[in-house]
């Protein structure tokens, strides 16, 4: 029997009992812009599952300020965000202030606003139109340096936390620099790891791109291409988007022309230049063959040896970072949560439902059989609960983030796949129920929350099996501002062989099964 066709998308609340948070919960609160269906129906409210919903504080009137203020600060702050640099000096002291380093010849200033960006670059006007409908306020830190970058047109590694920005940093000026639609084949590439992210750039490309007649070619739909044979219909897209092993079957089968693409990204660059992806990046590389090609690579965690293979596929190119190497956002608390075995993870699951927590809530584990164990635990729980993972067909796994995203699901359950580069914007909870098995791994799973700004909390759950392995994860949150006891920053850290066996082979657990229904369910999965 399918499992997930007979337990669906997961068993519902009890309407009736919670029908107050469930419009609470539904009811969209205008919030701002989003690109994505149903994102911008985040809760009014706090809400407490056990108890009374906390409504969200309103401003109190007697601390509004007077119009007039506000006008007279507003003016000041535009006058401020078009002043330009007066001097190497003040440029560093302004790099300083927003954690901005870099290493390479850097010849570009960054810029103080958006506004200033725009003056000093003349985009199209329909994606001046498109870009002050989504409503950005201020740039990034990663923004303020790599926008001017990248218009720049010198190749680059950029490192900056998850939630940072770092997609606009590059379709912005994509869009700038191509100029105008050509009957030409493509002449921009950009590659990530999953099918979910390359579907998030593809939609913002999309809105930026509106009444520019630029096409864009989302490659994971689709193949515009007929028996092995490139049509004229190909030539008129301008910018493509792809997973690498698709990408890598267009070329190897003579489906795609990449010679004239002048702009490559690889967005999660950590990730693709890595043994499993090594392989498809080098064969798209080869085909990337323009005279004139530039390469960018994002991503929130660059380790020493990719900073180094990196290097060696790019012409001269700077290295910037901000904040902390390999650091969470400021904007999540971490936190590390001892269960001793197992079976006290589960135990601390429930106590959390007990107490009451704000959905929505990503929970993680290390492999798709344990994604279905707690899924089924959590379902007889009583919980608003999804699973995803590779093995849900792509329709399966759309319709899962849409819901996610519109607040259907208020728990949902991962692999892997989704700790990369997703933007779930209301995430308040992250929960490691199985320890990460790298700190990059940790980085961005942590991401998923305490995104553009917002506050969340992640909560790592770790064993006595999972003990030596605790200090890489202490030494991240004390380098992104949290608080660690001392006895943690006093452990030893695991041995280089062991964390390379780890980062290979996820350690062995015992099954999550707590309740009758399960075993039963679980001696079936094993016959």
């Amino acid at each position: 029997m399918d499992f997930f066709k007979a337990l669906g998308s997961g068993i519902k609340f009890d309407r009736k009992k919670f029908q107050r948070d469930i419009q609470l919960f539904e009811k969209p609160t205008g919030g701002p812009a989003s690109l994505n269906a149903g994102a911008n129906c985040e809760p009014g409210a706090e809400l407490d599952f056990f108890a009374e919903a906390k409504p969200v504080a309103k401003a109190n009137p007697a601390e509004e300020t007077n119009d007039g203020d506000d006008a007279a600060k507003s003016e000041e702050e535009e006058a401020d965000a078009l002043e330009p640099f007066h001097g190497p000096s003040e440029v560093q002291a302004f790099r300083d202030q927003h954690r901005i380093a870099y290493y390479g010849e850097l010849s570009v200033e960054p810029v103080r606003s958006f506004a200033m960006l725009f003056e000093r670059f003349t985009f199209k006007a329909a994606v001046r139109r498109n870009f002050d409908r989504l409503k950005f306020t201020k740039p990034t830190p990663i923004q303020l340096q790599a926008l001017p970058l990248a218009l720049a047109q010198q190749d680059f590694v950029a490192c900056a936390p998850t939630g940072s920005g770092k997609t606009l940093a590059y379709v912005l000026p994509m869009l700038h620099i191509l100029s105008e639609p050509q009957r030409v084949g493509y002449r921009a590439c950009i590659v990530t790891p999953t099918r979910e992210l390359a579907t998030q750039v593809y939609e913002l490309l999309k809105v930026l791109s509106q009444g520019t007649k630029f096409r864009i070619n989302h490659l994971v739909k689709a193949r515009p291409t007929q028996e092995g044979k490139e049509t004229d219909q190909v030539k008129k897209y301008d910018i493509l988007i792809s997973t690498p092993l698709r990408l890598m079957y267009e070329i190897e089968h003579d489906l795609i022309d990449l010679s004239q693409v002048q702009y490559l990204v690889l967005d999660e660059a950590d990730q693709l230049l890595e043994l499993g992806y090594l392989q498809q990046v080098d064969t798209i590389l080869a085909a990337c063959t323009h005279s004139g090609l530039r390469k960018q690579l994002f991503s929130a965690t660059i380790p020493p040896e990719i900073e180094d293979l990196a290097q060696s596929i790019m012409r001269d190119p700077v290295r910037l970072f901000i904040g902390f190497r390999n650091a969470a956002t400021e904007d999540v608390e971490q936190r590390l949560v001892f269960v001793g075995q197992e079976a006290g993870k589960m135990v601390e699951i429930r106590n959390m439902v007990q107490r009451g927590f704000a959905p929505p809530v990503l929970i993680f584990v290390q492999s798709i059989d344990r994604a279905k164990e707690l899924f089924h635990e959590l379902v007889y729980d009583g919980l608003n609960v999804d699973v995803i993972h590779s093995q849900r067909t792509k329709a399966q796994r759309d319709n899962v983030i849409a819901n996610f995203r519109a607040g259907r699901i208020w728990v949902l359950i991962a692999t892997e796949l989704m700790s990369r580069g997703i933007d779930f914007k209301g995430v308040n909870l992250v929960i490691n129920y199985d320890f990460p098995q790298t700190v990059q791994s940790y980085i961005h799973r942590v991401g998923r929350t305490g995104r553009a700004g917002r506050k969340g909390i992640a909560v790592t759950y770790f064993t006595r099996e999972d003990a030596p392995y605790l200090r890489s994860v202490v030494n991240v949150i004390r380098d992104s501002g949290g608080e660690v006891p001392e006895w943690m920053l006093e452990l030893k850290p695991a041995t280089e062989e062991k964390s390379k066996l780890l980062k290979i082979r996820p350690p062995p657990r015992q099954p999550i099964i707590t309740k009758p229904s399960a075993v039963k369910w679980k001696m079936a999965q094993l016959k």
